[in-house]
């Protein structure tokens, strides 16, 4: 049962927020972050006076039909509130081209610089427009904030609203008690408080690094794949599956596997099967022959706490795709086999059930608190030896040939969901010790980026949070 939040609040306050009644503001703590920005002895500006652009630089978009295609030249990639958060856009949804295009929605393309908003269901939720995002179309959930570069540093403005003093102000204007929702006026008077210019310089600094860290960590893992398929021989896959609807294949009995369902036999499957079993036996193998262990963690009893003195923060598998996972809650350090949930920089973590067309079977190289955190029992750990071979079983799980193994080998029907076994004898190709350990070291080095990405993201939260505490008090 969730915990009851009571507070008493001066009614000075409620004639502050405009005669609010509904709890968001006072139990948010935006009541007291607006004081302690309006006593600061620096120049403040409304969010609307350092931003510029449509409609004056804070906006969402209209309500509109999604027309979604597979091809990307008939399409832009498109984010949603929730899809704007995910660390690799290679399998984001694309919105048809033309509808993009067109006079009503052309406004949200998105650019570098910008502060993204979640402004429907899950208030405040944020992230910072980065070079591979540009010219990706956003959904009318996501409000955009365009900063002025003449009156503020974009990266400064992302660190301010998406740290302890911003966010309680953005939550505070949440209206709505069912589907709260979130509207530009909303936010356009919070007060920005502008540091000096060096301290400014050094906070977009930061945050323009992870941003780049970041691009540049997937563009590392695509090379990292194109090479590892042109080394083995394998023909180059779309990321979408063109083949024919229905599927339909034929299959002898001798080669059903003891699987009756229809997608591990499809042509979809197939489709990356076939050129793997056609390298020579030399030049292929599996990911239980390269993997130390693949293993699924027991279930277990969660006791949340509180202290992080008693605590390790834990995650579901959502989180694992996101830019900067954050952890649900903290468990008990005391937690029976509490070894065997936490993560280490070499385990691969697979998504064991969900929908096809969702996180099932995506790998992911851990990064960020995700390091020594504790994950649920729904992600299955493919532990390596060394982080080469973490790095190689990674990319191989995050191509096509990897994926499309991964979604056919689930079986279910309305939940589908991978065992350790399905996943094991997942076939990788063999290029040898050093090819594997080269290309290995590089794909290492993604997770590595997006772990500095994180860092830097936070130490620029600190710089302007630690400005701001000191201004406070003096």
């Amino acid at each position: 049962m969730r915990e009851k939040q009571i507070r008493v609040v001066p009614s000075a306050w409620l004639e502050k927020e405009g005669r609010r009644l509904d709890c968001g503001p006072y139990l948010s703590g935006a009541i007291e972050a607006k004081v302690l920005l309006e006593s600061l002895p620096v120049t403040k500006k409304p969010l609307k006076r350092v931003t510029k652009g449509y409609d004056g630089g804070i906006y969402n978009g209209p309500q509109f039909v999604r027309n979604y295609v597979d091809r990307p030249e008939h399409g832009v990639p498109f984010l949603t509130s929730s899809s704007m958060l995910l660390v690799d856009f290679t399998h984001t949804d694309l919105l048809r081209r033309q509808d993009a295009a067109s006079p009503r929605l052309a406004h949200l393309r998105l650019e570098v610089g910008m502060t993204l908003i979640s402004c429907s269901g899950t208030i405040g939720r944020m992230t910072y427009s980065r070079p591979e995002m540009a010219g990706m179309w956003s959904s009318q959930d996501v409000l955009k904030v365009v900063p002025d570069p003449d009156a503020v540093e974009p990266g400064f403005l992302f660190a301010f609203l998406s740290g302890r003093f911003g966010v309680p102000l953005i939550a505070g204007g949440t209206y709505g008690a069912i589907i709260p929702h979130l509207e530009p006026q909303h936010i356009a008077e919070i007060p920005v408080p502008l540091a000096p210019d060096r301290l400014q310089k050094a906070a977009h600094q930061l945050v323009t690094e992870a941003a780049e860290l970041r691009t540049k960590a997937s563009a590392v893992l695509r090379g990292v794949i194109r090479e590892i398929e042109e080394a083995a021989g394998l023909p180059v896959l779309d990321r979408h599956y063109d083949g024919g609807s229905p599927d339909i294949s034929v299959v002898k009995a001798g080669a059903l596997n003891g699987r009756m369902d229809g997608l591990f036999h499809s042509n979809y499957h197939r489709s990356v099967l076939d050129p793997l079993l056609k390298l020579p036996k030399s030049r292929r193998t599996t990911v239980d022959e390269l993997a130390t262990r693949v293993i699924e963690p027991a279930r277990f009893k969660r006791i949340p706490v509180d202290d992080p003195q008693y605590g390790v923060p834990f995650f579901g598998t959502s989180a694992l795709m996101r830019a900067d996972p954050e952890a649900t809650y903290l468990i008990s350090k005391r937690t029976g086999g509490i070894d065997e949930l936490r993560v280490s920089e070499t385990s691969l973590l697979i998504p064991r059930s969900g929908q096809l067309v969702g996180i099932i079977g995506q790998a992911v190289l851990p990064y960020g608190d995700l390091l020594g955190g504790a994950v649920s029992e729904d992600a299955i750990r493919v532990s390596a030896p060394d982080s080469s071979t973490a790095g190689y079983l990674f990319a191989c799980l995050s191509s096509e040939y990897g994926r499309r193994q991964l979604k056919a080998r689930a079986f279910g029907s309305s939940i589908p969901h991978l065992d350790v076994r399905m996943i094991g004898g997942c076939t990788v190709p063999d290029l040898g010790e050093k090819l594997i350990a080269k290309l290995g070291a590089r794909a290492f080095t993604v997770a590595s980026a997006r772990h500095e990405a994180v860092q830097k993201e936070r130490q620029a939260r600190v710089l302007v949070e630690s400005w701001i505490e000191k201004k406070g008090g003096a």
